[in-house]
């Protein structure tokens, strides 16, 4: 039969990958045919030798995951719904992708001659084990834009699923669950996955020490950059930006130096995140944030080993930097303590109304040049009639490309934009090569001011270019968000509270 080719494509991939111990193929091979509910076997692994050689697959994971989906579906293992699918070839990779205790062991031992050892191997299991679904990310359209804070990068993320017609139904009729209590805790691990809640039975977690404390460091199975990770507290805690939280970040970067790591704000609006869990997430990857420079030199009273300035980016930024991370942190700490009361009503900052809190704080770590770096990324969640999603969020004139909370890796200067814009952005271009009427269309009449705007800007777009313009505009509209998402414009009056806000934490 057919299938039994399947699995021992399978095994072979699992051994030529070092995901399957020779003496371990019985054992992976049974549980592969548990999950197709076969009770037999025909295939080349019968009667295998304690030492099993492997051949380099001729296909990828994906090809070789995509025979068994038909054999379900066919057979009606399961309904041909993305959900489904997508459970049941995790259950597939579960089999043959190491036990947790496997992994942990592996990634100490190699992070004893070096952390990026360490990390290099367990990033290429999470690729291997098809934990991060390398034929969908492979889909995301990826470009960069050139703007006077430096080169932004832009992505339309399509690897992360769409919400499946079928599952959406199906969910309304299941029974409600907490277990796991949320897509971040321990219990995800080699959990299976339902309807409303992803399977995860071929993902692994490292145990790391933060701080005194236990924490998980995994990989994002989304990847919106190089080694996208996240650090999170095994314990369900909620989020919180306050000076501990300044110190695990460097617990972090001192850990894994190759590394940087930041916080989502903990507060809605400015969060962009799950806010009911602790965690941080980090990567293998230099922002454009990281590249900016310092225009503001800065001095604040009883840090002389701390250099400091304010950051050349759209958003309002503090970088501080030290041989001596616990200066970092209490000067962060100080910083944070007069930022959450800090009211400046010309500048229309404003601590709290009400009695709701506005200020916190985005903070990422890294190392640079053998120093310690941390940048405070100041944010404001407050509303007004005119701007009920946010003030410091981006306005109503660009959620045709951009509409959602600007979080950590926006600030860094990376646009996570909506699946939805690469056909919408294709058809745009379509439109205007050909003279159509952007407002005529439900799709595309969004996009027509900002159209309208770009034609009086280029005074030849045609079928060569029309991409190229449309990618431009669309990274110059993120940089605006940013803008709009700044407590202090880039401006000598927007200079002047911001360092009217420096004064007011040196006194």
């Amino acid at each position: 039969m057919k299938i039994f080719n399947t699995v021992d494509k399978l095994i072979n991939y699992g051994l030529y990958n070092k995901m399957i111990n020779p003496l371990d193929v019985q054992f992976c091979l049974n549980r592969v045919l548990n999950v197709l509910s076969l009770e037999d076997y025909e295939g080349k692994f019968d009667g295998v030798d304690s030492y099993v050689k492997s051949e380099e697959p001729k296909e990828e994971i994906s090809e070789i995951l995509s025979e068994f989906l038909d054999y379900a579906i066919e057979n009606k293992l399961i309904e041909d719904s993305i959900t489904e699918k997508d459970i049941f070839d995790t259950e597939i990779m579960a089999t043959i992708t190491e036990l947790p205790s496997v992994v942990n062991s592996k990634f100490n031992d190699l992070y004893k001659n070096s952390p990026l050892e360490a990390t290099n191997y367990f990033y290429k299991l999470g690729l291997n084990s098809n934990y991060i679904r390398r034929d969908r990310i492979a889909k995301d359209k990826k470009w960069t834009v050139d703007t006077e804070y430096g080169v932004l990068d832009v992505t339309i993320n399509l690897s992360k699923p769409e919400k499946d017609p079928k599952a959406i139904a199906a969910a309304l009729k299941s029974k409600a669950a907490a277990y796991p209590k949320c897509q971040l805790c321990v219990e995800n691990e080699g959990y299976k996955g339902r309807l409303n809640h992803p399977a995860r039975g071929n993902h692994r977690i490292i145990r790391i020490d933060i701080d005194g404390e236990e924490w998980g460091f995994q990989y994002s199975p989304y990847v919106y950059y190089n080694e996208h990770c996240i650090v999170f507290n095994t314990k369900h805690v909620p989020m919180k930006i306050d000076e501990s939280a300044f110190r695990k970040l460097f617990s972090f970067v001192s850990s894994f130096p190759h590394y940087f790591v930041g916080s989502n704000a903990d507060l809605p609006i400015v969060g962009g995140s799950i806010l009911t869990h602790e965690h941080f997430q980090g990567g293998h990857y230099e922002f454009a944030m990281e590249r900016a420079e310092i225009v503001t030199p800065l001095k604040f009273n009883g840090f002389d080993d701390v250099s400091a300035g304010i950051v050349k980016w759209p958003m309002s930024v503090i970088r501080i930097s030290s041989e001596n991370s616990e200066s970092l942190v209490n000067l962060a700490a100080k910083i944070l303590d007069a930022w959450r009361g800090y009211t400046d009503e010309d500048a229309f900052i404003f601590a709290e109304t009400d009695g709701t809190p506005h200020n916190t704080i985005t903070p990422i770590a890294r190392m640079r040049d053998g120093k310690y770096e941390l940048d405070l990324v100041l944010r404001n969640n407050i509303t007004t009639d005119e701007h009920p999603l946010g003030v410091y969020h981006p306005h109503e004139e660009y959620h045709h490309i951009k509409k959602e909370n600007i979080g950590l890796i926006e600030v860094m200067g990376l646009a996570v934009l909506p699946a939805r814009l690469k056909s919408e952005l294709e058809i745009v271009a379509s439109k205007i090569i050909n003279g159509e009427d952007l407002r005529a269309d439900e799709v595309t009449e969004k996009h027509a001011d900002w159209v309208d705007d770009i034609k009086n800007r280029y005074d030849d777009i045609n079928k060569e270019n029309v991409n190229q313009i449309i990618e431009k505009e669309t990274g110059i509209v993120f940089k605006k968000v940013l803008e709009c998402a700044g407590v202090y414009k880039d401006t000598e009056e927007g200079k002047k509270a911001f360092l009217r806000f420096v004064d007011y934490c040196n006194k």
